[in-house]
């Protein structure tokens, strides 16, 4: 079973400034995923190394 990559500190930070975000009412999110991906997003697009998501129905043979 291949390893996960661990997401940086810098990701971890986005995603809880982004939550903050949610929660006081600056941004318009409709659910918590949500917010969590545009935190996570918003720490790509600035450099950090964050592993992209699997995909669902793939299946190893």
């Amino acid at each position: 079973m291949p390893r996960r990559s661990k997401s940086s500190a810098k990701g971890s930070r986005s995603v809880r400034t982004e939550m903050h975000h949610m929660r006081s009412g600056k941004h318009r999110v409709k659910s918590r995923k949500q917010a969590i991906a545009i935190g996570l997003n918003k720490a790509r697009r600035k450099g950090a190394r964050i592993p992209r998501k699997g995909r669902a129905g793939k299946k190893s043979a």
